[in-house]
């Protein structure tokens, strides 16, 4: 759908029924709070849970025999290794090993995988993929259209979804990063116990027309539970103090996964892969920078692109930064120097031209969620 230059989700007239502060977003109109504000919504989704729409994210699928050959190809994880039913937390790296964007891969069938992609690289991730085809016997195709997503996500997510599972659909059977299908609602859905919180939760695939049912559904069932449907400024205040990376801030073409504590998602024994090579002798020779988490000891709000600072110099810029709803205290990412990222090394972060004394922290900063891996 589109109004003016742009697009809406399936859940438009729901987030304006529920009078969302609607504002554009990779392209999409998004709500970034409701009139509970993002600080209560942030705490219902750790207290609670929160209802979000994810339905901007887009969806590829290659399918065909050589499917997983070209998923390997394009991506640093190891497809392999999935399961049907299975997930996997990968990325999209260029020949230098610059990150273009992170993905998950979900092994719907013996021959094909859904890839999630960040909704700003949607069109340039389709086109990346299909670049490398070469002559491989797989179909490339852009699902986006096709799905709305949802995301559950907090300590009460199963019970209340579990209200509106049918059988033979057992969400226990779900585990962390698996996915299965069946009715929520009376909806046809793919369940995944996936997200993006630090919570326990679900993301759910749903055809765009059932997307409005399921939602008041869900927002009616868990009233009782305190579920509150959630903006993105509560989704990226949750995933920051979980230590989750937001592409485009924490990742990008600029930096590659070792630099940004990603190695572990980079199988270099699967065999060849883009990026392989160069990340490989970034390994060998050991990364000069890496992102690195900041914990403010004095009162401050720190913002991307604020100066980070050692002994009075200039030595990164924040990221990703926020007052952390659920600490009371600022914390943000930055890519500092090597020398400089280990734990408990004082920094400062400029805000405002005064320079607000930290200590760099290994990320989460929250590790107290009902995610249980």
């Amino acid at each position: 759908m589109s109004r003016g230059t742009a697009s809406t989700t399936p859940l438009y007239e729901e987030h304006r029924r529920l009078e969302g502060k609607l504002v554009p977003f990779a392209g999409f109109r998004m709500p970034i709070q409701y009139p509970t504000g993002i600080r209560t919504e942030h705490h219902a989704v750790r207290k609670a849970a929160g209802l979000f729409d994810v339905s901007h994210m887009g969806q590829l699928e290659v399918r065909g025999p050589d499917a997983l050959a070209l998923v390997q190809r394009v991506t640093v994880n190891d497809a392999a290794r999935l399961e049907l039913g299975q997930a996997q937390y990968t990325l999209f790296c260029a020949e230098d090993g610059g990150v273009l964007d992170d993905v998950v891969v979900y092994r719907t069938s013996e021959d094909t995988y859904l890839m999630v992609v960040n909704a700003a690289n949607r069109a340039a991730d389709h086109a990346w993929v299909r670049s490398h085809l070469g002559g491989m016997n797989a179909a490339v195709e852009d699902r986006s259209d096709e799905f709305a997503l949802l995301a559950l996500q907090g300590p009460a997510a199963s019970e209340i979804l579990d209200s509106l599972v049918e059988i033979p659909m057992d969400l226990g059977d779900v585990g962390f990063f698996r996915f299965t299908s069946g009715r929520i609602g009376g909806k046809k859905t793919i369940v995944a116990r996936t997200g993006y919180t630090g919570e326990d939760g679900f993301e759910l695939f749903l055809r765009p027309a059932d997307a409005p049912e399921v939602w008041r559904g869900l927002l009616d069932e868990g009233a009782e539970f305190g579920l509150l449907p959630v903006g993105l400024g509560a989704r990226d205040t949750l995933r920051l103090e979980a230590g989750l990376c937001l592409y485009g801030n924490d990742l990008d073409a600029d930096h590659t996964p070792l630099e940004a504590g990603l190695g572990w998602t980079v199988k270099f024994e699967k065999g060849e892969f883009v990026g392989r090579e160069a990340l490989l002798r970034q390994k060998e020779e050991g990364v000069t920078r890496r992102l690195s988490g900041i914990r403010l000891t004095e009162r401050g709000f720190p913002r991307p692109g604020y100066p980070v600072v050692s002994e009075g110099r200039v030595v990164g810029d924040v990221t990703s930064g926020t007052l952390s709803p659920t600490l009371g205290e600022g914390i943000a990412l930055a890519y500092l120097p090597a020398e400089l990222a280990d734990p408990d090394i004082p920094v400062s972060i400029r805000i405002r031209d005064r320079d607000v004394d930290g200590r760099v922290a290994p990320p989460p900063f929250y590790r107290e969620g009902s995610l249980k891996k």
